[in-house]
């Protein structure tokens, strides 16, 4: 059997990490990589690739960025030459993202199988680029592998549920697999104690290009910094966007401003922080699965199993009320021993799964 892989942003790279182990170790699976290079830079994309230490990509696209019609039809383009030309079995999927829709549409239209990981998410706000493209990969998928109950809820109300396998989280396998690996050289170079900050990750368009949001989180974040030192380490979006609304933010000894960061890093300063404050999907999961409250800046989360159980607290990024949300979950002691995503064996439980069907 042969299994087309898709990914184009450094969260799918973590989730494709332990499919694409469990895929080489077995002998009745080939795997062809596709990087969309929807992420295309070294921070951004190649340094999770050599933490990971995965295979390069037998195909790198280099699409980069541009609008959402023009980078997923240019994806769409050049995936489509590479299914007519490689013939694959499946097509492996994860996540949400442009890259993930239009191997989606490329490969229903060439009448290929397509596997849909970490299927069933919603946000119910279609608004949200990312939430189109769950809902319509969902939909053009013969296999959705979801990583819990809620996900499984949802696509059983929109009619889906013969397709459905609960395989559980591969991001927990990543972090079973990863984090020991994470020695904290970055840590010790920055001089950070072990629950004594708070790590900051903001990147999404709908924070990052409405000035009031991000003036909001920034000046909520400088606030903790006079309680709780600050480490933010800042996407490329950001960084600009920050500039050009004049947004004026330094590294001082309380605040510390970094470059993007690779994966080990990133999960070594997750996992000794006091405190996490994101708008990222997979950074909500990572604190979780190292028992560290998160604040969300967002008024929703497809991840709404931990807003529900306490571990994670949303922050109405155009509101004054995010500093109190940082209080909130600070003061917060939910029971981290709640299993909501698996027992880390989601990859070996796909890969079986698309065995089954060869």
């Amino acid at each position: 059997m042969k299994i087309a892989t898709v990914i184009g942003a450094r969260p799918q790279i973590i989730k494709s990490a332990p499919v694409s182990r469990a895929i080489h170790a077995s002998s009745n699976i080939s795997e062809v990589l596709v990087h969309t290079g929807q992420h295309y830079d070294q921070n951004m994309s190649g340094v999770f690739f050599q933490d990971l230490q995965l295979h390069k990509p037998a195909y790198d696209l280099a699409i980069g960025s541009g609008t959402h019609g023009a980078q997923t039809g240019r994806m769409m383009e050049a995936i489509e030459t590479i299914l007519i030309k490689e013939e694959p079995d499946w097509v492996l999927v994860y996540g949400d993202t442009n890259s993930t829709l239009a191997a989606a549409i490329a490969a229903v239209k060439l009448h290929i199988p397509i596997a849909h990981v970490e299927a069933g998410l919603r946000s119910f706000n279609r608004r949200m680029p990312e939430e189109l493209n769950r809902i319509l990969t969902d939909h053009a998928s013969d296999i959705l592998f979801t990583p819990t109950a809620a996900a499984c809820h949802n696509l059983e109300r929109e009619g889906l549920r013969r397709r459905i396998v609960r395989s559980g989280d591969v991001m927990l396998d990543a972090a079973f697999l990863y984090a020991s690996r994470a020695r904290g050289d970055l840590r010790h170079r920055l001089g950070l104690e072990a629950k004594a900050y708070c790590l900051a990750t903001i990147h999404r368009a709908e924070n990052t290009d409405d000035e009031k949001c991000l003036r909001n989180i920034a000046d909520a974040l400088k606030q903790l910094s006079t309680t709780l030192r600050v480490v933010w380490p800042l996407h490329p979006r950001t960084a600009s966007h920050l500039l050009s609304s004049g947004i004026g933010m330094e590294s001082t000894p309380q605040f510390t401003i970094t470059d993007p960061l690779g994966y080990l890093d990133m999960i070594d300063l997750e996992k000794n922080a006091a405190l996490i404050a994101t708008d990222s999907g997979g950074v909500q999961k990572e604190a979780y699965f190292f028992s560290v409250p998160c604040v969300t800046m967002r008024t929703e989360t497809e991840w709404t199993e931990l807003v529900e159980h306490g571990f994670n607290f949303l922050a109405d990024p155009c509101s004054e009320s995010i500093s109190e949300v940082f209080r909130i979950a600070l003061k917060a002691t939910p029971d981290w021993t709640t299993k909501l995503y698996g027992d880390g064996t989601a990859a070996k439980q796909i890969v079986q799964a698309l065995e089954s069907r060869s």
